[in-house]
């Protein structure tokens, strides 16, 4: 799910420089909600390398996938 919306973040590309909703409520909220999910995937990643369930380089899909959801959000925001 956290990929599917950093993908959508991603993907969200303005029509035109009319188009402004797509740059400050779509992007923002799809990598927004991204981010927000990503810290519920690294508490449990937590857990379950804290059970054993799980070796430590599970703490690295989270990790990245909250990278690319905050460039998204500060360097990489789609331009009007």
């Amino acid at each position: 799910m956290t990929a599917y919306l950093t993908l959508l973040a991603y993907a969200a590309d303005p029509a035109g420089p009319w188009d402004s909703e797509t740059v400050t409520t779509h992007s923002n909220f799809a990598a927004g909600s991204a981010l927000a999910l990503t810290a519920v995937t690294a508490g449990l990643s937590w857990v379950f390398v804290k059970a054993e369930w799980l070796r430590r380089w599970w703490y690295a899909i989270p990790s990245a996938l909250a990278l690319a959801a905050l460039l998204r959000l500060t360097l990489l925001a789609p331009e009007l």
